[in-house]
């Protein structure tokens, strides 16, 4: 299995890419098939149950507002999220939506949506079952469908094999652990970034993996820009105040070009700003997760505003390091908060971040393992308890500290050898029974952790 970097960084909207990304895209799966065996005309009535982490916690992390959108024929990267909470409100108050953009249904989301806060399906937390009946209420076709982290999404015929976007491709350097990927280095003289882009380069030209690329570091960029230009209250019921405005305005006032510590807060306010957006709704970057969608960026901005000889050609060095380390994480572990808590979502994000950063402050490939190992290390045992089931608390300081801790990492590594006693492989194996040993209620159900002791204070 070979995880390109267009996978694991997907443009989407907020709050979060396994609840929010993945139901809208199993949603508009859903609508597909029902036109590809030619029914969709023939639908009547259309049920949406959600099991698990998204039947706990789906109204708080807009899962039920991702499946509507679906429905009617949005896709995650396509999706206006300026209009998004308009259409949903029309969808309700008209009890109707417009079935795979192609013909009206009715539809009342308070009946049509059943979110089972008890019960899971067998092979993932967050399980779906869509169906539809025709006029005389016959079941003309079920379809169940997991969100598996990171936007990623396999339906019933999926389990156990690959989903569309990771299907088996011959590449030129193919690698399944870190030992691995270290010996291709070895015995290339090759970067992490250059073994993933030569196996980019199987899908699509080193043009348009460049472009690409910095297309998604523009959409990360336009993120940091609305996130530090708006202020206000962010949607949900907490009444989290944004920050990053005000921050922002801070220090442009007290900006000291030789403040280093100066230089760190400017590092926090873009993670700030990344995740404030995400918790509106706002359109951002899976990273690996819309959890921990800012700290890539906040590294990514403090390499390009702070490091001095910084240029497009390390962006694409960096997203491609990134995308060489989150795809171990993928593979060996996982990126789902719901499955091994926020230590995969935050977690795999800080190692990607501190990995990448690492190659291109001229790291070698084993400083870069280094880098990544320690980003890890020290989020092992990370749960993920929203409070009220929404992506603000602690998640959005969480990424800013993410973001420090990857910088951290970076470099230590590249002031050391690379030589170290536990490696990222093991690491990642550590993470892994970690989030299997984990209670459930430290895994995004919102029913532990400060998501509980809040609500009681």
């Amino acid at each position: 299995m070979t995880i390109s970097a267009f996978d694991l960084f997907k443009i989407g909207i907020g709050p979060s890419s396994s609840h929010t990304g993945g139901p809208m895209t199993a949603a508009y799966l859903f609508t597909e098939l029902l036109r590809s065996d030619a029914i969709l005309d023939a639908v009547r009535r259309v049920r949406v149950d959600l099991f698990g982490s998204l039947g706990v916690t789906g109204h708080g992390h807009g899962t039920v507002k991702a499946v509507l959108l679906g429905l009617e024929g949005e896709q995650p990267h396509l999706v206006d999220p300026t209009t998004a909470d308009a259409r949903v409100a029309d969808i309700g108050a008209g009890r109707s939506l417009n079935l795979g953009a192609e013909r009206r249904i009715a539809f009342d989301p308070a009946a049509d949506v059943v979110l089972h806060r008890g019960q899971r399906l067998d092979y993932h937390t967050n399980g779906m079952r869509f169906s539809a009946y025709s006029a005389d209420c016959e079941l003309v076709r079920t379809r169940e469908y997991f969100s598996v982290g990171g936007g990623f999404v396999l339906d019933e015929d999926q389990i156990g094999s690959e989903t569309a976007a990771l299907k088996p491709v011959p590449v030129s350097h193919p690698f399944g652990t870190a030992d691995q990927l270290l010996e291709i280095c070895r015995s290339t003289g090759w970067s992490f970034s250059d073994v993933v882009l030569a196996n980019e380069m199987s899908w699509r030209s080193r043009d348009d993996v460049r472009t690409g690329l910095l297309e998604i570091w523009s959409v990360m960029q336009d993120t940091i820009r609305r996130g530090t230009t708006t202020g206000g209250i962010l949607p949900g019921g907490l009444s989290v105040r944004r920050r990053a405005e005000r921050q922002r305005q801070l220090l442009e006032k007290a900006d000291d070009p030789n403040d280093r510590l100066g230089t760190m807060e400017w590092v926090t306010l873009f993670a700030l700003a990344v995740n404030e957006e995400n918790a509106a709704g706002g359109r951002v970057v899976t990273a690996p997760t819309n959890g921990a969608a800012g700290i890539i960026p906040a590294v990514l901005k403090y390499y390009v505003d702070f490091v001095p000889g910084a240029d497009d050609d390390g962006v694409v060095r960096f997203l491609l390091a990134a995308t060489a380390i989150g795809s171990l994480f993928k593979k060996n572990a996982s990126i789902s908060g719901a499955e091994v808590g926020c230590q995969g979502e935050v977690g795999s994000a800080c190692a990607m971040a501190a990995g990448a950063l690492a190659e291109v402050l001229g790291g070698t490939p084993e400083q870069v393992e280094n880098a990544a190992e320690i980003g890890i290390e020290h989020n092992l045992g990370l749960t993920c308890d929203p409070v009220g089931g929404l992506v603000q608390i602690p998640c959005i300081e969480r990424n800013a500290v993410g973001a420090m801790k990857a910088i951290t990492a970076a470099r230590m590594a590249v002031r050391g050898d690379g030589q170290h006693h536990v490696s990222l492989d093991v690491a990642i194996k550590t993470m892994r029974e970690t989030g299997a040993d984990m209670m459930d209620k430290y895994k995004e159900t919102a029913r532990g952790g400060l998501a509980l002791n809040v609500v009681e204070c």
